[in-house]
């Protein structure tokens, strides 16, 4: 089912919702369609429209808040197995062909704060980062119900990229000025976008992708976080929502839960995708959070190549009457579907999802699906 903005604003912000929803984020890994179609899966199967799965449409505001270069993403290499390219910073990154979808830096323009000001004109604040076409399109579009969503890049995610993930770490340490410095052209960056486009459209949702956390816990602490991170979300944050936007969505796997009160400080209020390997058990966290926090996500992907006791065990769990009633959550796998995951697996568990959330059986009448990693 497609749901307007409205009705996944007052589903996410935990107002008055119609009905439960159940989502895929993100699709299938590489290799997984030719293992459905190997099984005998439709086409509409492998490109999940046949499970008419909830989404919302959405529509970028028009803004642009992160990297922008003068330079030409180029291909320096090609082979049957990887790609190795250069980016728009400078770096070159490798894309393994066959099993990922995204390219790895295979260095870093960043060491230091000499090298950082040789590339911070491309996060710095121009005209041109706001398309106004693309804002009076997304006025129209929201007026049909699209969700206007604006990004932000990461406070952690960027100092990453620009300089890998041990010298980022270390650099809270080391070169906190390097770090202020950076987030603060972030900022600045961002408010001076969001503070002119919002005087023409108000943004349904502020969404920022950090994957700041592994299985064991998070790259950083709630003083790194407080220090670093926390001012350039609060500044961001008090702009939108007091110029009407409700959600502020993070985006990062792994288990965030010693950083997780810190976050929400900063004004996050929803986060996917809750990796339950990692720890993120949404029952848990919704006890403990209540309304504070929705949800996207968190059934665990690995129980769909278990079979029929395991999935049935995680969704009777997962979708409980505590986790239904309040709303605030939107039900979905928490990543990609797995290879390995038979498409027998599969349609059982979007067939006893739907039953147990009372939703509409598959008929072959209604099909559709959005990304809802947004």
């Amino acid at each position: 089912m497609r749901f307007d903005r409205r009705q996944y604003l007052e589903l996410m912000t935990f107002g008055e919702w119609e009905r439960p929803m159940f989502v895929e984020l993100f699709g299938l890994l590489v290799g997984l369609d030719e293992e459905w179609k190997n099984q005998g899966a439709s086409q509409s199967e492998i490109e999940l429209s046949a499970f008419d799965w909830d989404y919302v449409p959405v529509v970028p505001c028009g803004g642009q808040t992160g990297v922008k270069s003068d330079k030409d993403r180029s291909v320096i290499e090609e082979t049957p197995e990887y790609i190795i390219q250069i980016d728009e910073l400078g770096r070159r990154i490798k894309l393994n062909k066959g099993y990922s979808t995204l390219p790895l830096p295979l260095d870093f323009p960043v060491k230091d704060m000499n090298s950082w000001r040789q590339v911070k004109k491309y996060f710095a604040f121009t005209d041109d980062r706001i398309d106004w076409d693309a804002v009076e399109l997304a006025k129209q579009k929201q007026a049909e119900g699209y969700l206007v969503v604006a990004n932000i890049p990461g406070g952690f995610d960027t100092p990453r990229e620009l300089m890998g993930e041990e010298t980022a770490c270390l650099a809270y340490y080391s070169q906190p000025e390097l770090m202020h410095d950076i987030l603060d052209t972030l900022t600045d960056t961002a408010l001076k976008v969001f503070a002119r486009i919002t005087e023409r459209i108000s943004i349904d949702q502020l969404s920022v992708h950090e994957d700041l956390a592994g299985k064991n816990g998070p790259l950083i602490g709630p003083g790194q976080i407080e220090e670093f991170i926390k001012p350039y979300f609060t500044y961001v944050w008090e702009l939108l929502s007091s110029r009407g936007t409700e959600l502020f969505d993070m985006d990062s796997d792994g288990n965030i839960l010693p950083i997780l009160d810190t976050l929400l400080e900063c004004g996050i209020n929803s986060i996917h995708p809750f990796e339950p390997r990692a720890g993120m058990d949404i029952v848990e966290i919704r006890k403990k959070y209540g309304d504070r926090l929705a949800i996207r996500g968190g059934i665990d992907k690995f129980v769909l190549r278990q079979g029929i006791e395991s999935i049935e065990k995680e969704l009777e769990y997962k979708m409980q009457p505590l986790m239904v009633a309040s709303g605030g959550i939107a039900f979905g796998l928490d990543h990609r579907i797995l290879n390995q995951t038979p498409i027998e697996n599969y349609r059982y568990y979007v067939n006893l999802g739907r039953e147990i959330l009372k939703l509409p059986l598959l008929d072959g009448s209604r099909q559709g699906w959005g990304r809802m990693a947004f």
